[in-house]
């Protein structure tokens, strides 16, 4: 592939880069490192590997889903002073 400046600023261009002359010199030879290191996994081959689209196991985290005793409404309102009529007082929306 050809790296080249123009090529760097169709790439700017799509990123909504603005890219300096002094960039661009800096950039191109960086670009074209990439790109060349990244033509080397071509090589690999890939044929007897098993994919692995999740290294680590999925299983279900989840428990039953059991009623239980619930802590009354007195005992979670006790320690605030901003209640009315059994509910949390909060500031007013509009």
């Amino acid at each position: 592939m050809l790296v080249d400046q123009e090529l760097l600023l169709k790439v700017a261009k799509n990123a909504k880069l603005r890219l300096t002359p002094e960039e661009l010199a800096e950039f191109t030879p960086q670009l074209k490192e990439i790109l060349n290191a990244f033509s080397q996994l071509d090589t690999i081959d890939t044929k007897h590997t098993a994919i692995s689209i999740q290294p680590i196991p999925v299983k279900n985290a989840l428990r039953e889903d059991t009623p239980d005793a619930c802590v009354s409404q007195d005992v979670i309102l006790h320690n605030t002073t901003h209640k009315r009529n059994g509910y949390f007082l909060g500031p007013q929306a509009l």
